[in-house]
């Protein structure tokens, strides 16, 4: 059964487009954008979904006058690495926020704890991982609750702020009812195609992918599944810090100059 929900969970993220905008006839979108290059900001302006965003008060920017830096991983299940990149991240002490769903909790409770007895934000990735666009308000909530209640009777952390919608689908209405129920829902500013375990490429690729984007105030996604993550996270850390720039938790993001 395990092998099966893994199966499920990795055929969701192959249909994840990182990179370019989507609306459905019903108001759904994918969040992408055009990438950033010599540390100039995203092209999220010339988006259509940014007025949305920004109307819901989502997260996908901090202060862009400031060399801060936000690190956030989603965990849909585990693939043996986040261990490595929860060490990498004690030891260089950086904040990181993990998004997680209902399968990794189950399957993971100790990492879960790790996350929290560490220091790190978790947030909610919702229970089954399903596009919420298409889904109703109770079933939203449905599988945002079960989330939160579940790292609460694991962990110390017993309220959960953050969200991050299944795949990056997100919609007017959906960013407005996980608002109602407490949300804030959490984008990204640097991404690449790193959730594909079939087409891992090293660690200087995944060193190379993120640090070519980097620009202040940026919220960097990156999946835990992948081991090019892991081999270059380390070398992220530094390269970033001797380039300036601070690493912040979610917790003390502020957003200015969108």
């Amino acid at each position: 059964m395990k092998r099966i929900a893994v199966l499920f969970f990795l055929i969701t993220l192959m249909i994840f487009p990182l990179q370019t905008e989507a609306a459905s006839p019903g108001g759904a979108h994918h969040f992408g954008f055009k990438k950033s290059k010599n540390g100039q900001l995203p092209s999220i302006d010339q988006e259509g979904f940014k007025d949305i965003v920004q109307k819901h008060g989502a997260i996908f920017l901090g202060d862009t006058t400031q060399k801060e830096l936000y690190l956030t991983f989603d965990n849909g299940y585990e693939n043996g690495f986040t261990p490595k990149i929860l060490d990498i991240l004690k030891e260089k002490q950086v904040p990181a926020a993990f998004f997680v769903t209902g399968h990794f909790v189950k399957d993971q409770p100790d990492l879960v704890k790790r996350m929290v007895s560490e220091g790190h934000v978790v947030g909610n990735h919702s229970w089954s991982h399903p596009d919420m666009t298409r889904i109703s308000k109770e079933q939203i909530q449905t599988e945002l609750d079960k989330v939160k209640e579940k790292v609460a009777e694991l962990t110390e952390q017993k309220e959960m702020s953050f969200l991050r919608p299944p795949r990056g689908i997100f919609s007017d209405r959906m960013l407005g009812v996980s608002k109602e129920l407490g949300y804030t829902n959490v984008f990204w500013s640097v991404a690449y195609k790193d959730w594909d375990v079939n087409d891992q490429r090293g660690g200087g690729y995944a060193y190379e992918k993120v640090m070519s984007q980097l620009h202040p105030g940026a919220v960097i996604l990156l999946h835990s599944i992948s081991s090019d993550n892991a081999a270059a996270l380390g070398r992220i850390i530094d390269e970033a810090r001797q380039q300036g720039y601070e690493f912040k938790s979610l917790h003390q993001l502020t957003v200015k100059n969108y």
